[in-house]
C-alpha cells in the first residue's frame, strides 16, 4: 500500500488527501445533505472569505488534482492503450466524381 503525504501530514483516505490539499474540509465547498438555507449561506460566506484570503487556491487545487490524475490515472480510470488498426487504401475505380 502506498502512503500519501500532503504538507508533511499522512492522508489515510482520499477524503483526507483532498482536505489536506485544500486546507479545508470538503464539506465547505460541496455542502452537506440537508443543510438549511442559513447554513448554506454561512458556508458560502466562509468559502468566499477563504478565497479572498487565498487567491491562488483554485490554481493550487487544480494543480494538485492534475498531479494526482497524472500519477494515478491507470488505477483511477483502468486505462489501457488502444491499438489503431492499420489503414486500408481503398480504390474508388468507377466512382462518380
Amino acid at each position: 500500500m502506498q502512503r500519501m503525504y500532503v504538507g508533511g501530514h499522512q492522508a489515510v483516505s482520499s477524503i483526507d488527501f483532498v482536505e489536506l490539499a485544500l486546507g479545508t474540509p470538503v464539506e465547505l465547498w460541496l455542502g452537506v445533505e440537508g443543510e438549511t438555507e442559513k447554513e448554506r449561506a454561512a458556508r458560502l460566506d466562509a468559502a468566499r472569505d477563504i478565497l479572498a484570503d487565498n487567491p491562488s487556491l483554485p490554481d493550487d487545487v487544480s494543480r494538485v488534482a492534475a498531479e494526482a490524475i497524472e500519477a494515478y490515472a491507470p488505477e483511477l480510470f483502468n486505462v489501457v492503450p488502444l491499438v489503431r488498426p492499420a489503414r486500408r487504401n481503398r480504390s474508388r475505380k468507377g466512382a462518380a466524381a
